[in-house]
Formats: C-alpha cells, sequence, structure tokens
C-alpha cells in the first residue's frame, strides 16, 4: 500500500514538472513571438553604429547585474574570441564591465557598488565607444550611473530592456525593448537578440573586410 502511494505520488511530481517545463517553454515562445511582431529595427540600427564605431578604432562595452552581467561576459567573449564555430577571425574589441572579483569588491568597498560601472565606463571608455547595457527592469542604480556617464562622454548607449523600459530607457540612443514583465523570459529574449545582434555585427565587419576569415 506505502509502495502504491509512493510510486502515485511519483508519477503525478513527474507529471507536474513535465507541464511546468513545458509551460515555461510555450511563455518564452509566446514572449519571442511578441517580439517578433514588434521588429527589429533597433538591433538593425545597433549593428550599423556598433560596426562604424569599430571600424574607426572604438571599442564595445557591455553591463548588467546577474544574469545580465553573466550575459554581458557572455556576449563580450563572443566578441573577443569566436562567435561562429566556421568564423575563424581576429578579436573584435569589447569588454564586458562585470570585472574581476577584485575590481568589483574593491569598488563596492571603497565606493558602493552603485559606482561600479560609471567608474569603468569612466576609466575605459572614450568618445565614439558603444555601451550596451542589460537590465530586466531599467531602474538598476550602477545602470544608471553608468548611461549618465556615458552620455556625458560621448559614448553611445544601447539598451536591452524590459518591463516598460524603465528609468534608463530615456538615456538610450537605441533601445531592444522585451514585450514583458517575467525576468526569466526576458533574459531569455536578450541572449537571443544578443547572439543576433553580434552575428550582424561580425558580417557587417566581415563585409567591410575590417575583418578576415583565417585558417583553422
Amino acid at each position: 500500500m506505502i509502495l502504491s502511494q509512493n510510486y502515485s505520488k511519483f508519477i503525478n511530481n513527474t507529471t507536474n514538472m513535465k507541464k511546468k517545463v513545458k509551460e515555461l517553454f510555450e511563455e518564452s515562445i509566446n514572449v519571442k513571438r511578441l517580439c517578433v511582431e514588434q521588429g527589429f529595427l533597433p538591433i538593425e540600427s545597433m549593428c550599423r553604429k556598433i560596426t562604424s564605431a569599430l571600424e574607426k578604432g572604438n571599442k564595445l562595452m557591455l553591463c548588467g547585474n546577474g544574469g545580465s552581467a553573466a550575459d554581458a561576459q557572455h556576449l563580450a567573449a563572443e566578441m573577443l574570441v569566436r562567435l561562429r564555430p566556421k568564423n575563424n577571425r581576429a578579436g573584435i574589441p569589447a569588454i564586458s564591465l562585470a570585472q574581476d572579483t577584485s575590481t568589483i569588491t574593491a569598488c563596492g568597498n571603497d565606493f558602493g557598488y552603485d559606482q561600479l560601472f560609471s567608474r569603468l565606463v569612466q576609466t575605459l571608455g572614450q568618445e565614439g565607444d558603444v555601451l550596451i547595457v542589460i537590465t530586466t527592469s531599467g531602474n538598476s542604480k550602477n545602470i544608471l550611473k553608468a548611461v549618465k556617464s556615458a552620455k556625458k562622454m560621448g559614448v553611445l548607449v544601447f539598451g536591452f530592456l524590459g518591463a516598460g523600459g524603465g528609468k534608463v530607457m530615456k538615456y538610450c540612443d537605441e533601445y531592444f525593448l522585451v514585450p514583458s514583465n517575467d525576468t526569466g523570459r526576458i533574459q531569455e529574449a536578450h541572449i537571443t537578440a544578443g547572439h543576433a545582434l553580434m552575428e550582424l555585427i561580425e558580417d557587417e565587419l566581415l563585409n567591410s573586410g575590417y575583418i578576415t576569415l583565417q585558417d583553422s
């Protein structure tokens, strides 16, 4: 009897888990469908402006908090190292502002985490560079300070946003806004859009001859 009850509980749990996973996939697909419906003109514009900046000798900076910090590092690495296995090429100048733990904790301890990204923009950024901020709320204080510093320096600001855009949206020269208030679904759309943007940039730089394919 006990074994039978345990087995029934196991089957119910398994069924519930499958249902939950299916629901999450469907929610993610639905959010991406909404993104498709609103179009990708901002991504195209970002690509053209980032490509132009890189060809002039400038660089791409990216930042975010938590999962968005991981996305920033992820996308920067694909520019610095390699994005697509078939495309062996020189690195493309990009840097994530979620730096090493020593930099992060030193700034947090000495000046406060609110100052982290603005400090790095002021130190590493130059006029003509591009800053991509990735934020699901658009209201993080360290992101807001970073974009304000960037604007003063003549650094282009692009946003990957969600939840209506938040306070940061008005400081963005271009923004990709995910039509959702769910953090997980926003992040999933951000990384898809990020991959699309990086591929477009790579294609444009190859087409212009700024970078060339190399032998394996």
